[in-house]
């Protein structure tokens, strides 16, 4: 992928508006400061496959430093900026990371990895906008350095880390191309340029040390075209920079569709939202009635996909679509699905098994062969662990994770029916279902719930919502206790550490 053209052809363009702050970045400006640090990474002695980390909130600098490392051929690691620096240099450690380049709002965590490095911190170590003993200042220490391109650009790519919701996080690299970056369409390019038109303003809302936000900003650049990146979600932010900037098209997980619906209707009314196109939504999946609610209060234009990071083979369905099938997440976009039992087999329509892609994209579990191995099959189709069934028509829906399922006297339970029904109570803000020991049943399912009001979390508004579970749901999904927290440990695209609250319920 390249933003070269579109730097010749429209220098003053914004390609990233940072909001609230309003900082701009043109597509002249970030094809020189590209440049500038490539140029910075070549005399540092970096080559094609090396890595290096990123540690930075969203601000004016983190695309150039992709670009940059997309056009060094190197592979770039964004790491979460809400790990301590012992699991920050964790990440590191297992990249290989010959560079580091962090800001002054992780400095603390930048300061504190050597202690946690067996091998030491790298000789190329850059911190933006601040000082720290042994780091140099960037962007100052590019200053010099041409704003032309470097020879021999090579195309790099994402060296991700999942969220490590099931334990320590995993790199998941895909083999470089080995060709020019105009010679090398992003994995995402083909669903842009469907889903964009030459006025979109996207919205980016979270943050880009993830897979989407991260890839899809890029993409979208590529295409000539301006990210509004959010510093940080807000629900009402969100209405607020969609009126500022009027976008037109934008990215959301359903967390961020739940906040939004919460908020009072007189706040969600007194925004003008009529420059929106298009929406997408993934990472997790969605509850019909959420869904359905912002469909009712956006219009029909709530698209929908279903990838990973891994980028194994992803489905879609748009707004339409979904009316007329509520609940999938579409068809396949890239790959042929599978949907295989416990024996290996397919299974008919109707029927949950472990989600399986054909022809997608390879790639391996860094430094870890056994996990690689598991993720395919006897045939080479790979799976992260996902269940789902296909109806008649061939469209796919989640029913959740393999290692989320609760056993419990024998039946199978998916807690997501349980957790995607919590959410639509109108006092609900956020909920969690998962199993815990118990002695007769071998576990029993219990919830962990986030209440809009915190004056709402007693027992007696347990019992109530006990009790409106039972009308709606079979009474074996249907939780035996109910805990509140004051905030459920998730990801910032909604990915629940669940192991967290199994630790803390089953003592």
């Amino acid at each position: 992928m390249q933003i070269r053209p579109h730097a010749l052809a429209h220098p003053d363009k914004p390609a990233v508006i940072l909001y609230p702050s309003g900082t701009v970045v043109t597509f002249g400006e970030l094809e020189a400061r590209a440049n500038r640090l490539a140029h910075y990474f070549g005399q540092a002695g970096l080559r094609e496959g090396d890595a290096i980390a990123i540690l930075m909130e969203n601000n004016e600098h983190m695309h150039a430093v992709m670009w940059a490392a997309r056009r060094s051929g190197l592979y770039y690691v964004p790491i979460n900026t809400h790990l301590t620096a012992a699991e920050a240099a964790y990440i590191i450690d297992n990249s290989n990371a010959r560079a580091i380049v962090g800001s002054a709002a992780l400095r603390d965590v930048c300061a504190g990895l050597g202690d946690h490095l067996p091998n030491g911190l790298p000789d190329v170590l850059l911190l933006a906008d601040g000082a720290l003993e042994g780091w140099q200042r960037y962007p100052e220490c590019v200053a010099d350095q041409p704003d032309t391109p470097i020879p021999d650009e090579i195309e790099g790519d994402l060296l991700q880390y999942s969220s490590g919701t099931t334990g320590r996080p995993k790199g998941i690299k895909r083999e470089l191309p080995h060709v020019p970056p105009e010679d090398a369409p992003g994995m995402m390019s083909a669903l842009v340029g469907f889903w964009m038109d030459p006025d979109t303003v996207y919205l980016s809302p979270a943050p880009l040390y993830h897979t989407a936000p991260s890839v899809w900003s890029l993409t979208v650049q590529a295409a000539g075209l301006t990210t509004v990146v959010m510093e940080k979600f807000d629900p009402e932010g969100t209405l607020d920079a969609i009126q500022r900037h009027r976008v037109t098209h934008g990215q959301f997980v359903p967390a961020m569709f739940v906040r939004m619906l919460k908020l009072p209707e007189a706040v969600r009314n007194s925004y003008d939202l009529s420059s929106l196109k298009r929406v997408m939504h993934a990472a997790a999946p969605c509850p019909v009635l959420i869904k359905k609610q912002m469909m009712e209060w956006w219009g029909p234009i709530v698209d929908e996909y279903y990838a990973s990071s891994e980028a194994i083979g992803s489905t879609l369905i748009t707004a339409e679509d979904w009316l007329a099938h509520p609940g999938s997440v579409g068809k396949p976009m890239s790959g042929a699905l599978h949907i295989l039992g416990p024996d290996g087999k397919e299974l008919p329509p109707g029927h949950p098994g472990e989600i399986y892609f054909e022809g997608g994209y390879s790639f391996e579990y860094l430094n870890d062969p056994s996990k690689t191995a598991a993720s395919r099959d006897t045939h080479g189709w790979m799976t992260v662990g996902d269940i789902g069934f296909l109806d008649e028509e061939g469209y796919l829906y989640l029913t959740d994770r393999r290692h989320h399922m609760i056993i419990s006297g024998g039946v199978n339970i998916y807690p997501q029916e349980t957790e995607n029904l919590l959410v639509t109570h109108p006092k609900v803000l956020d909920a969690a279902v998962f199993g815990v020991p118990d002695d007769e049943m071998g576990q029993r399912v219990m919830a962990a719930v986030q209440t809009v009001d915190p004056a709402d979390a007693t027992e007696a508004f347990a019992e109530e919502l006990s009790g409106w579970l039972r009308e709606r749901l079979a009474h074996f999904k249907c939780p035996r206790s109910i805990a509140f927290e004051a905030q459920l440990p998730r990801t910032d695209t909604g990915k629940l550490y669940k192991n967290e609250l199994i630790e803390k319920y089953s003592v």
